[in-house]
This record gives C-alpha cells, structure tokens and sequence, in this order.
C-alpha cells in the first residue's frame, strides 16, 4: 500500500524541518520526503493548508480496562486517542485487577493488538496491587511488555520502598512514574483558597504535590538515577525540577494541557469536570507550566486522560472522581495556549508532544523521517468548532471544555502507515 502526502507543512523537531513538503508511505514505513513526488500510489492525500507532525505520544493516559469498562474500554479509549491524532499511548495501571503479573499485562497487550487502531504502551504497577506493600517483579514485567512503572494515584508512601523502585527500573533502562500527593496533607476537593473557600469545600494544599516532588528529586540526585514526576502543576515544583536539572539531576517531568489552560476559578464554570488530582491551580501556577514549557524544564505535555461515567462525576464536589478526559482536546489546547499566544513555535509543541515523548519511552518514534515508521498527525491548525457531547468519541464526557470554541483539529492519524482515523469517516 503506497501513500502520498501532497502539499502538507512538516514539522518535524529532530531534523529542524517547517516546509512545504510531500511524503511518501509505502507499507508501514516513509519511503520518501521531497518538495515533489509524482510517483504512482495507492492513495493521495491532499494536505494544503495542513500541518503534518510526528505521530503525537501520550505517556500517561487512563484506558479502564480491565475492570471499568462502563467508564472506557480499550477500545473505546483507541478510538477517542486516534481522533485526537495520538498514534501511541500509554495506559495506567490503575484497572482492576491491576497489571502486577505478566498475565495482566499481557492480556491488555493482546487486546491492544487486536483492536489495532493506536501503539499501546502500558505501565504496570509499582507494588502488588497498588497497596505500596510489596514491589512487583520488575524484570518479569519489563519482559512482558511493560513500558515503565507506576502506582498512579496511589503514591507509595514508604520511601525505602520508593527508592528501590526507582532504582530498579532505572537499571532496566526505564523509569518510575511518580504521582506526587503526600496523603497527610492532599485531603480535598480542589486547590487550597478563596475559590474552596466560597464553595464551601476543603482545599487540597499545594504542598501535597511539592513535598512528595521533593522527595523523587533527592532520590534522583543522591542514587544518580533517573525519577519521573508525573502532571505538575505548581510554580514551586516546577522550579525545583528546574534547578535539579540545572545540578544535572536525572529528573524527568510531564504536565497536561488543563494545568496551562485553566485556573481553579474554572470551577465555577464547569463544576465537577474541573476536577483532577493534582487540582487547578492558581494564575502564578499555570504561568509557570508554561515558562516550564518554554525553558526545557518540563519535558512532555500528556493528558492523563481519565474518563468517568456521568453518573458517578455528577455526585458533587466532594465526592465526585477526580480527572477529565483529555485525547480530544489537546491539540486544541496547546494550540490556542501555546501556540497563539507565542509562548511556544510548533517546532516547540513537536518536541513536546512527539520527539521528547518517544526519547523519555526509549521507543523509535517522534520524527518523520525516510525508512522510519509512518506514525502520523495531520491537522487543520485554522478549523474552529465548538466541542459538544456529541462529538465525543470517548465513551465518557466528563470535560471541561465542553460549550467551548476550540481552533486545531485533527484530520488524518496514521499509524504503522495505515489510516486509522479520518475527520467525517
């Protein structure tokens, strides 16, 4: 099967390209990239006026299954990722039972396979059950397909515990991610302030996220391994991720779009679906995402995507689950917070969102290039449209961009050279 990208703009990080360019697909591979190619294909795709990129990469995502399937399947969470232009994504351990043996992987693997829409790239957990009791066998699970390691949003607490973690994924060439809540202080429903305060609910201290930052860091520095923070959100851990890399610590971190897009104060726009662990945050906060962004500080965007069924979210903000679903929207995000407001060039949002991603999994992904795999994005940069429930694909709706205008879609996602999503199809 040969494809042919006509009249696109590449943008490809490693290889510092923003051109007009065609590419050609044959099989699952990118046969050739030039100003013109005229050669006879299977399939021409017309890209004028789109952006072509690097397949986009989620390293932390929420898929369900197994266990929670009324909220998302691994099938359902496919189709919603190819549709917001992700060719890889990587599931939590958070299911039930929770991935701690190979057969628990393996059995997600082999759906994924299956399904065969998007590369999926799960964790397994930590410790036996999430319970932060017992560390699961770490080479067992890296040779059943395991692409790193996490407790998610249930963070070990046992430091002794954390640190040999740490260190033993660090020797299998991979990583711990950590969710950083220290629990002594992360009871509540948003962030601590006059926000929480006006609504009447207890406020979740910044320190909950920093403390427990602080910790992977020392860890990171004085074993000279690698540690992984996952989605921060605070000025004052991105600041000490900064300057532990200044130190040239092996830190690594993430954010998602929400926490450069929205301040706590969105939750009296959109109530229940403006709630995640870590929370919205402050102003101060979401500036300093975005100088993380600019500066290297931070070195991918994810999603942590996280789907809820409506009922459960709709229980009130007390109670109600924490997260939002996130593939669909966040291009439209990055483009309208990063982009448009010159924070960021494109060639920055590839480096985030594709090269960065790819480099942090150690997988052969992140750039276009002639006899790599054919991971893909196109995008309209320009389209506007309003997201609405009924364009959802996730099998759950729990967003706080619903009702909003958003600009950037995606048109085309192709993975392993097949065309696996396409706008109206």
């Amino acid at each position: 099967m040969k494809i042919l990208l006509k009249n696109g703009t590449l943008i490809d990080y490693k290889t510092n390209t923003f051109d007009k360019k065609d590419i050609l697909i044959e099989d699952d591979r990118i046969k050739t990239i030039d100003n013109e190619i005229t050669e006879q294909v299977d399939r021409i795709i017309d890209c004028t006026n789109l952006n072509i990129i690097p397949g986009m990469i989620d390293m932390h995502c929420h898929l369900r299954e197994p266990g929670f399937e009324h909220k998302e399947t691994i099938k359902t969470g496919s189709k919603s990722a190819v549709c917001g232009g992700f060719t890889t994504i990587c599931p939590m351990p958070n299911t039930k039972p929770t991935p701690d043996s190979a057969i628990v992987l393996e059995k997600v693997i082999e759906e994924a396979k299956r399904i065969n829409l998007c590369n999926v790239l799960p964790y397994a957990s930590v410790s036996k059950g999430e319970k932060g009791e017992e560390l699961v066998d770490f080479d067992e699970m890296k040779n059943a397909g395991a692409i790193a390691f996490s407790d998610d949003g249930m963070p070990v607490v046992n430091s002794k515990m954390m640190r040999q973690a740490i260190i033993e994924a660090d020797k299998l060439g991979t990583f711990v991610g950590s969710h950083c809540e220290e629990k002594s202080v992360a009871a509540g429903a948003i962030n601590a302030g006059k926000i929480a305060d006006e609504l009447d609910v207890q406020g979740v201290l910044p320190e909950a996220e920093e403390i427990m930052a602080a910790r992977e860091i020392v860890i990171s520095e004085t074993n000279n391994v690698r540690a992984h923070i996952c989605h921060i959100s605070t000025k004052t851990t991105k600041n000490m991720v900064r300057d532990a890399k200044k130190r040239g610590v092996k830190i690594t971190c993430e954010t998602c779009p929400h926490y450069f897009t929205f301040t706590v104060d969105e939750v009296l726009n959109s109530g229940v679906n403006a709630k995640m662990n870590p929370p919205l945050r402050e102003e101060k906060d979401r500036l300093a995402i975005i100088e993380g962004l600019k500066e290297g500080t931070i070195d991918a965007i994810i999603t942590d995507h996280a789907p809820h069924a409506e009922d459960e979210k709709n229980k009130g903000l007390d109670v109600a689950p924490n997260g939002i679903i996130g593939f669909e929207t966040a291009l439209s995000a990055e483009i309208m917070n990063l982009i448009d407001t010159g924070d960021l060039t494109y060639l920055d949002l590839v480096r985030l969102t594709s090269y960065n991603p790819a480099k942090l999994l150690n997988i052969d992904r992140g750039t276009i290039e002639e006899g790599k795999v054919a991971d893909i994005t196109i995008f309209d940069p320009n389209e506007k449209y309003t997201y609405t429930k009924e364009i959802i694909v996730s099998k759950s709706k729990n967003s706080p961009f619903i009702g909003k205008e958003l600009k950037g879609r995606v048109q085309y996602t192709i993975v392993g050279g097949k065309v696996v999503y396409e706008k109206g199809i």
